[in-house]
């Protein structure tokens, strides 16, 4: 029988391991999924690839998984960054589910001027980040930072890490991203576009590169994903 369910777990994989699965995890194969014990389940946990195992206990009591044979190695993304200012709950949640099937290393929320959301949940974001990875194939789990301010986040910014800003007035002009190696991140703006001020410190650092996508002025989420999909085409694991 093939295994069909994918689980994120936060314990070590390896041959012979047992696994106790959580609580709401074993309420979802044995409650909603109807498995049984001896039923083929697959596991990973950002570290040691994916592991086929199979149930050695399913029961209302909890669930324990048996650890047989490494499915998939551990395969990292890219040092890419995704960096967004969080918008309306159900496009958050599509940008950070595209982000993860898309390669983004790591995720950060940001707060500039024109964003329109004051706050986010971190732990929901990161649930959210572990779902897209299991429903994906992914063996990594890319980490959702919580929100802080643009403005901080340039203010410490490595000098090593090139940052594509997707800059709304750069309309029509030939996407700026071309083939290269290194850490990188993708910045995309609120509904309302980066202030004045916000577009003047863009400008004026060595190591930002302004971007366009396209003729049209795109949604935020529909930005996300037209970016990390020229940053992966370009430079990514998908070549």
């Amino acid at each position: 029988m093939d295994a069909k369910i994918r689980l994120y777990v936060d314990q070590p994989l390896a041959s012979g391991q047992a696994v106790r699965l959580s609580p709401d995890q074993a309420h979802y194969l044995t409650g909603v999924m109807r498995l049984a014990a001896g039923s083929p389940i697959l596991l990973f946990n950002g570290r040691d690839g994916e592991w086929r195992a199979t149930l050695a206990e399913a029961g209302k009591r909890g669930a324990v998984a048996l650890c047989e044979a490494q499915t998939k190695p551990l395969l990292l993304p890219p040092d890419l960054w995704l960096l967004f200012a969080p918008i309306k709950k159900a496009r958050t949640d599509f940008i950070v589910e595209k982000a993860v099937e898309l390669g983004a290393a790591r995720i950060l929320p940001v707060q500039t001027r024109h964003t329109n959301s004051e706050r986010i949940r971190q732990d929901r974001l990161q649930a959210h980040a572990v779902e897209a990875a299991e429903q994906c194939g992914a063996t990594y789990v890319p980490d959702v930072a919580d929100l802080q301010h643009l403005d901080k986040l340039l203010s410490k910014w490595p000098e090593d890490r090139r940052l594509y800003w997707c800059d709304e007035t750069a309309l029509g002009q030939p996407a700026a991203i071309a083939a290269a190696t290194g850490p990188a991140a993708i910045l995309i703006g609120p509904e309302g576009g980066f202030s004045t001020d916000e577009a003047a410190k863009l400008r004026g650092r060595p190591n930002v590169t302004a971007l366009s996508l396209g003729p049209r002025i795109l949604r935020a989420d529909t930005a996300a994903v037209a970016a990390l999909t020229l940053w992966q085409a370009a430079c990514g694991d998908w070549r």
